[in-house]
């Protein structure tokens, strides 16, 4: 069996509009730059090293690299709040906590399919959680991963396909509506590419998908169609025993995240045949600003046994906060300029971690956004830089997306050969500092606000989502345990 590999490289998504062609035309006609507003770190002498990468790519403008999908599309505001409420029925039996459709109702299709998309990136943590030790920090990109699934989906049928719509929950978003079909979460899909690729809304989100195609190996020209159509993933044709050829891929996912992401695809098979690399990228900056020179050395208690010094970032300002009572943890949101923001969740015992992971689901996210109150407040967050490298086969496939690792992977979608997938690899890396981040039952819950308190400070582990408020969408998540680590 032959070898398919899937790469995502994140901290960058992708977007790119074009057929096969040679690789030379690809890196001849675009230049991978990203255009982003820079977020300049302050130094002080007296903290320890600061976290921000300082041999990063030069920040730029380059229109050619940030495609018009209004005029591509042709689509206009009315398609994201078009907003359909047939929904399956639930007999009283059925009626247990966290069911997923009581969060649907006037939600449009984008936020629907991203509730779903939110609940298994929480999944995907629970299953890297068990796998690492409680001191280790964690970083995802939910919303990765889920496109990329959703990309191999389309080359898959049968069981493979089943056991990754089934996965992803792709099964209960199509179950949501009379009018839903497997083909309704790829032009999502693709309208959720169009709405998170932004840059002049006060950050920079930037997506981008391309695939790469071993020079004698022939794939099906619809599969390819429906890549351009729906995830906007250029196809190129090159050679993998090409160090030449992987040396220009690795450069471009460089420039796509800014320097975030080095030497990518370092040690590949010789039996590659297909690569899709899906890149996501965020820089955004705090609509208030932790001022450098209230950086102070702190305490951050990481266990019982253990406390370290962290560079302690201080603002103040109006926050929305909250207090869940159910899972003892206080919820912070820090606005991003934009429609976006990081949530902040830490328990108010080291030993809560366990519990907020656990129960962690969209529908304890939404009843946080609902309950929080906004308030005057002291702000203490750590300054942290994370990189994390995960290879996910055997995370998926305990979750449940067995078939297309193995023999069993029907990809006839994509070729008459019999191929499969031989990595599963997610990159990643964040920077929070003092400018900004550059980088995803109805459970009744004793909520209350966070009201009698003036100062919210982390210095213990807790979690973080990045959500994009427009579209409800989880772009990336994690769990600092010790910030001096990456």
């Amino acid at each position: 069996m032959n070898l398919l590999y899937f790469t995502t490289s994140l901290l960058l998504i992708s977007t790119a509009l074009c057929g096969v062609k040679d690789l030379r035309d690809h890196y001849e006609s675009r230049n991978g730059a990203v255009g982003a507003r820079s977020a300049s770190p302050q130094n002080a002498e007296s903290l320890q090293d600061d976290t921000v990468t300082n041999d990063l790519i030069p920040e730029g403008d380059d229109e050619e690299d940030y495609l018009d999908f209004d005029k591509i599309l042709g689509e206009d505001e009315e398609d994201y709040t078009d907003i359909i409420d047939v929904l399956p029925e639930i007999k009283s039996t059925e009626k247990i906590p966290g069911n997923i459709y009581e969060l649907f109702p006037g939600k449009t299709r984008i936020q629907r399919l991203n509730i779903i998309n939110a609940n298994f990136g929480f999944d995907l943590y629970r299953s890297i959680k068990e796998t690492t030790n409680a001191t280790e920090n964690i970083l995802l990109a939910p919303v990765g991963v889920s496109t990329a699934l959703a990309t191999v989906s389309l080359g898959t049928k049968g069981q493979s396909q089943s056991q990754i719509l089934s996965t992803l929950g792709f099964k209960d978003f199509i179950n949501a509506s009379s009018k839903y079909e497997i083909l309704t979460v790829h032009e999502v899909f693709r309208k959720l590419t169009h709405r998170l690729f932004r840059r002049n809304f006060g950050y920079t989100l930037r997506a981008v998908s391309d695939l790469y195609i071993e020079k004698d190996f022939a794939i099906r020209e619809d599969f390819q169609n429906n890549l351009k159509n729906y995830y906007f993933a250029e196809a190129q044709i090159g050679d993998f025993e090409d160090k030449a050829f992987l040396s220009k891929i690795n450069q471009r996912i460089h420039k796509l995240t800014k320097g975030l992401i080095k030497e990518a695809l370092s040690n590949l098979s010789p039996d590659l045949l297909l690569l899709l690399v899906n890149c996501i990228y965020f820089k955004g900056t705090w609509e208030n600003k932790f001022p450098a020179e209230y950086t102070h050395n702190a305490n951050f208690r990481v266990s019982d046994k253990e406390i370290v010094k962290v560079p302690m970032m201080k603002t103040k300002g109006n926050f929305l906060v909250a207090v869940d009572s159910e899972l003892d943890c206080d919820v912070l949101q820090l606005p991003y300029v934009g429609n976006i923001s990081m949530l902040i969740a830490m328990p108010h015992k080291l030993s809560g971690m366990k519990l907020l992971e656990k129960q962690l689901n969209s529908h304890v996210v939404e009843k946080w956004q609902k309950i929080m109150t906004n308030r005057t407040r002291d702000i203490y967050l750590p300054r942290f830089k994370l990189e994390k490298n995960y290879n996910l086969k055997d995370v998926l496939s305990n979750m449940g997306v067995k078939d297309v690792f193995t023999a069993k992977a029907d990809f006839s979608g994509i070729t008459n050969e019999d191929i499969n997938i031989g990595l599963f690899q997610q990159q990643g890396s964040i920077t929070v500092n003092e400018e900004g981040t550059q980088a995803a039952s109805l459970t009744t819950v004793g909520f209350t606000p966070l009201s009698i308190q003036t100062r919210f400070i982390v210095d213990r582990p807790f979690l973080f989502f990045i959500y994009e408020h427009r579209t409800n969408c989880l772009i990336f998540c994690g769990r600092v345990s010790n910030p001096t680590k990456s």
